[in-house]
């Protein structure tokens, strides 16, 4: 395992199995997926960037690569994909088994491409949406957050501003000493035609007769584009005069009602003004949103407040009359936003849901960013715009107008993937008629990545021969490719090209399966552990784990647990937000949401792991929880009376200081590395905010079943332990 470790850090690729099933048969009976997770724009310090175009096989268009097969002497590569027999052209003429470009170096599997001739003709653009429909106190924290986050946008980036409420504002940000606003009825579906009628842009020249107008080559000029984008550096002041007279939405909300908020109508606006001034450039919709949509296309609910927002049991009996159609309208929002290459950020600051299950599908598929936080003033949404925009070595390298290509080896099709992109439906070979994710197609177009951004691919093996069958003229080896066309930070085009290699199982193969809900993820364990356990039919304590394979049932036991797979007590907003966030990282950090990390920090001992367990709860001891969306700092009984009592702050007690600095300045680093930016609950045992740790352990001491050792605790709760969930499993396993 430690060779695909060291293998991951080159390439940025995690696969559960590195040896594949054998046959199609195998693979049909399998219970975890073929599939890999890829971080495309990872970074790595040693990665070279080459100064021109790369070579590609004139059959299957696949890259030079380590794997491939050259002749120095006839000047010849094979293409270990599809075999084809392919000639270097004249400026590789140099090329011997001493002089080997990058690409060949078998440490160089991932390499980067980028030539002066690529460069982006626009600058990155950001349109600010932002909701006027929340109380003074919210606005006021929202446009100190904005004036922030406007002083860190890039000089050469254009900007752009809109606001809505009852109606949409379109802020005319270039036009002078007198301020402009263009005013859309938000109750009213707008198309680009007629925005582009209404805002003037045919004022002094006239419309074309025929074409698609968008953007300065096909019609429109660069003067009238410049009123609503203007480059950062031009527009502070502007901006800044925008914010300070910003107002709550004016129009009057009855005491029985939701304010009036269309925000399908603001998002829809906002993506056909991109898509006429700077259409296929990087460009991204950055939405602020206080509440609930009531007006337009999409909303969510009615304005009565006597009607509750749709919830989880809702959408279960098919009774929220308006979700469908918002999906449905959102579909559509989604699929113009990524034929015009733009992005969807979405930060939803409320105590109520604002309709993140509906903007879900535009928000995924265009690679946009999302948080949720309770206010505008709380620190997950400020620290988390701040990041966005940051440069330091944790800021999030955003970057634009991805495409993403696979190639394969021949006995292996792509089944889909799950993950921030959308399908571009390029269906041919390499597709399997199994879909899983967005699948049908080898390339996928995603308009906004970070070097955080990550993509789970599923495969599908259609090797028919035996094992036994594999010859020795026929290699074990197969190949993948992964391609990713992106516009990097410095406004260049760039290929990124990682290539691996894995082994077939040379005999009975292991297992593979589609995720489902509860029932379904206990079944897959079962037969998991039926297939790779080591027992004696029908004796549960004989039964095994081998190490590779031991902590798994711990793993899915958690993930029953999760609020990924568990609805109860959250709304269906959080729901979406939590997966969102979950099909856009990588493997390190999909652990820690589904099975935090607790470290354990004491007198006696250094900071150390312990187990998920309320068994770790001890009154002389602080626990640190990372559990990805909330950090937790957690004093035991003990330590929080001496804290009170204030001996940190008695020089001899100076270790005692230092033992509570330890977790907080952990925590610290934690939350500086990651985005959204998590919430940091400092709690002690016994205290209201003790239940952000008390939920995430396992309950092997709760009120029924045992009473606490000295100094620790209980659980209040009916779920299940590890200990009962393992003893039930090892009875299935074992039987025939």
């Amino acid at each position: 395992m430690a060779e695909f470790l060291d293998l991951e850090s080159q390439d940025g690729v995690r696969m559960p199995w590195n040896v594949s099933p054998g046959t199609k048969q195998e693979s049909t009976n399998s219970v975890v997926p073929v599939s890999a997770i890829y971080t495309p724009l990872k970074p790595f310090p040693n990665m070279p960037v080459l100064p021109y175009s790369p070579l590609r096989c004139r059959t299957c268009r696949s890259i030079l690569n380590p794997f491939c097969i050259v002749d120095y002497i006839a000047k010849i590569w094979i293409c270990p994909f599809c075999f084809q027999r392919n000639h270097f052209p004249p400026h590789y003429a140099s090329i011997s088994e001493d002089n080997l470009p990058a690409e060949l170096f078998a440490q160089y599997t991932t390499i980067e491409y980028e030539t002066a001739t690529e460069k982006s003709t626009v600058p990155p653009v950001f349109l600010f949406v932002v909701d006027t429909c929340i109380i003074e106190e919210e606005l006021g924290y929202l446009k100190t957050a904005l004036s922030q986050a406007i002083d860190l946008l890039p000089d050469n980036s254009l900007v752009g501003f809109i606001t809505f409420g009852t109606y949409v504002h379109v802020h005319e940000l270039g036009s002078g000493l007198i301020p402009k606003t263009y005013v859309f009825k938000g109750s009213k579906e707008i198309s680009k035609d007629q925005i582009l009628e209404q805002m003037n842009f045919f004022a002094k020249r006239p419309k074309p007769t025929a074409g698609v107008i968008a953007g300065v080559r096909d019609g429109l000029s660069a003067e009238s584009i410049r009123r609503f984008l203007l480059p950062a550096s031009e527009c502070e002041f502007a901006l800044n005069s925008v914010l300070e007279e910003l107002q709550k939405d004016p129009w009057p909300v009855p005491a029985d009602q939701r304010a009036t908020r269309c925000t399908s109508t603001a998002l829809s606006v906002a993506a056909c003004l991109l898509g006429a001034c700077v259409p296929g450039s990087g460009a991204r919709i950055m939405a602020f949103i206080g509440g609930p949509s009531t007006e337009g296309e999409a909303a969510i609910v009615s304005k009565s407040l006597s009607e509750p927002i749709r919830s989880h049991k809702d959408l279960d009996k098919d009774s929220a009359p308006y979700y469908f159609k918002a999906v449905k309208f959102y579909e559509g929002l989604s699929k113009q936003l990524v034929n015009q290459g733009h992005v969807l950020d979405l930060f939803a600051c409320a105590l109520d849901q604002v309709g993140v299950a509906e903007l879900k599908v535009a928000v995924e598929r265009t690679g946009g960013l999302v948080v949720l936080a309770e206010s505008f003033g709380h620190s997950v949404f400020k620290d988390s715009l701040r990041r966005v925009f940051q440069s330091s070595d944790h800021d999030l390298s955003l970057s634009f107008n991805g495409i993403f290509e696979v190639s394969c080896s021949k006995d292996i099709k792509v089944q889909g993937i799950l993950g921030p992109c959308a399908s571009l439906e390029k269906k041919g070979p390499l597709c399997s008629d199994t879909v899983v994710g967005q699948g049908n197609t080898s390339a996928w177009k995603m308009c906004g990545l970070d070097k955080a951004t990550s993509l789970c691919l599923v495969f599908e093996i259609v090797k028919k021969e035996t094992p036994e069958s594999i010859g020795p003229s026929t290699s074990n080896q197969f190949y993948l490719q992964f391609l990713t066309y992106y516009q990097h930070t410095n406004g260049q085009m760039r290929l990124r090209a990682t290539t691996l290699a894995r082994r077939w199982v040379a005999g009975p193969g292991s297992i593979q399966a589609e995720f489902d809900p509860i029932r379904w993820l206990d079944r897959s364990l079962i037969r998991l552990c039926s297939r790779f356990g080591d027992y004696q039919k029908d004796s549960p304590s004989s039964f095994s784990l081998s190490p590779r394979l031991s902590i798994f049932p711990q793993f899915i036991f958690h993930l029953r647990r999760s609020q990924f797979v568990q609805v109860f007590n959250n709304s269906p907003d959080e729901t979406a937000y939590f997966r969102m966030i979950l099909n856009r990282e990588n493997v390190a950090n999909s652990v820690v949401m589904i099975q935090p990390s607790l470290i354990s920090y004491s007198f006696h001992l250094g900071p150390e792991p312990v187990l998920l367990d309320v068994a770790a709860i001890a009154a002389d001891r602080i626990l640190l929880l990372d559990a990805y969306f909330t950090v937790v700092v957690f004093h035991g009984a003990t330590i929080a009376q001496w804290r009170i009592a204030g001996y940190q702050n008695q020089k001899e007690h100076e270790v005692f200081a230092q033992l509570l600095r330890a977790p907080r300045d952990d925590a610290e680093l934690i939350i500086r590395e990651r985005f959204p930016v998590p919430r940091l609950v400092i709690c002690d045992q016994h205290g209201s905010q003790a239940r952000f740790l008390l939920a995430k352990l396992n309950p092997s001491a709760t009120y029924s079943s045992s009473s606490a050792p000295p100094g620790g605790d209980v659980i209040f709760t009916d779920d299940v332990s590890f200990e009962v969930f393992l003893d039930h499993l090892q009875r299935l396993a074992v039987q025939q």
